[in-house]
């Protein structure tokens, strides 16, 4: 009779403990797709500023730049064209921004050079004397929505950013 009790207390502590490790498992899996997406996000970014850094004649003060935009498609689809399926769910070219800087000795800091017509910045393709110092790649306004059953959790705002050397002319 007394394995019986044992028995039965087993199975309802089991019983309670099972929702509590179901959640547990949902919040592994879902910490683990927002990791992710971060660093399928982070990646896409190194794909932008290899592809930009790359190329001859970037106007990086115009927003609808073709090289920019082609970067800007590579990293979203894997390609040039907009066709087939986004690599990461929900990510559009403008949520995708580029921008330069250079390094100031007098201030010994970076700072965004302008675009402005009555500075020539940073841009070659603008006059500048001296090219940008570093490409900026960062993404702004992406959000992922955690799936946990029973929680209701934000969503996740994600905004990685990378700076790279400047390579091109």
């Amino acid at each position: 009779m007394r394995d019986h009790r044992r028995r039965g207390s087993t199975l309802l502590e089991g019983a309670m403990w099972v929702p509590f490790i179901f959640l547990l498992m949902m919040g592994m899996v879902e910490i683990a797709r927002f990791t992710y997406t971060y660093y399928s996000l982070k990646k896409a970014l190194y794909t932008v500023a290899r592809y930009v850094g790359t190329q001859q004649a970037v106007n990086f003060c115009d927003p609808e730049d073709t090289t920019v935009a082609n970067a800007k498609t590579l990293a979203i689809y894997g390609s040039f064209d907009n066709s087939g399926t986004p690599i990461i769910n929900n990510l559009a070219p403008e949520n995708i921004t580029v921008r330069i800087e250079r390094f100031t000795r007098e201030t010994d800091s970076l700072g965004e050079c302008e675009c402005s017509a009555a500075a020539a910045g940073c841009d070659p393709s603008q006059g500048a004397a001296q090219s940008p110092d570093y490409l900026v790649i960062s993404v702004e306004n992406f959000g992922l929505q955690l799936n946990i059953p029973g929680l209701s959790v934000q969503t996740g705002q994600m905004q990685p950013r990378i700076r790279v050397p400047f390579g091109g002319t």
